[in-house]
């Protein structure tokens, strides 16, 4: 089998769809898994990208967390905006409790993340880390979403980062072949099958997504989270997506 990439989608909140194809592929994906070269991935994509990566193991703690987060963000009089909310806090507290000590050795080379620059707007991939501090650093760099997540931008080797969806949702990588994943409906490998009338295009920050009722309503919820039963529904929903594509690929194991 060839060099495989796996990435994934920026997607806020709709994170979930990604940890349910990660479930779906672990258990049925061996073939994948075994080819499996490098993970890469913008904001949401990013984190899940690490956890892939990093700690595979720990895929059913996230998935409680990704619920738990959801809630407490929809538990907000204005969500994550709401005035002594700390979004960024939260999310740095989980990924200190996933990663492993050795987590920035595992993730060299191996783990790609999609930053955008705050003051050139332009977009940067990291793929080396000294330490786990830095690793987490560049989690959080890749997640920022500037006025929701929080005012300042987050540091990373002495620059000013947001969130790299921005600028590139869905990173290909060079080398070999990249597997994309998104809750997005559009022309990705693991993605919502399109149930919309029109069949029009849009290209957002390298994702192709299909303009649909379907999609906009998603990306609302990226950052402004469904009932838990919403959450559950996207999370089995990329699952079925992921199983379905092993199937194409003949991979299923």
């Amino acid at each position: 089998m060839a060099i495989l990439n796996l990435s994934f989608a920026a997607c806020g909140f709709l994170g979930i769809y990604h940890l349910g194809a990660v479930g779906a592929i672990l258990r049925h994906g061996d073939r994948l898994v075994g080819s499996l070269r490098a993970c890469a991935g913008a904001s949401a994509g990013a984190l899940v990208a690490a956890v892939m990566i990093t700690a595979p193991d720990k895929l059913e703690h996230c998935t409680d967390f990704t619920y738990r987060f959801a809630d407490s963000v929809r538990r907000q009089r204005l969500g994550a905006v709401t005035p002594g909310y700390d979004f960024m806090l939260t999310l740095r507290e989980e990924i200190e409790e996933i990663l492993p000590a050795d987590a920035h050795s595992l993730a060299s080379d191996r783990l790609h993340l999609s930053l955008t620059h705050s003051k050139s707007g332009k977009n940067h991939m990291v793929s080396r880390f000294t330490s786990r501090d830095e690793l987490i650093q560049a989690l959080l760099a890749s997640s920022f979403v500037p006025v929701y997540a929080g005012l300042k931008p987050v540091e990373f080797r002495g620059q000013k980062w947001i969130d790299g969806g921005f600028t590139d949702s869905l990173p290909i990588l060079p080398v070999g072949r990249t597997i994309t994943v998104s809750p997005f409906a559009g022309l990705q490998d693991v993605c919502p099958i399109h149930r919309g009338r029109y069949n029009t295009q849009l290209r957002l920050a390298n994702m192709n997504v299909m303009f649909s009722v379907e999609n906009i309503k998603r990306l609302n919820q990226a950052l402004f989270p469904p009932s838990s039963g919403g959450m559950k529904s996207l999370h089995e929903e990329g699952f079925n997506d992921a199983v379905r594509f092993l199937t194409r690929e003949e991979w299923m194991s």
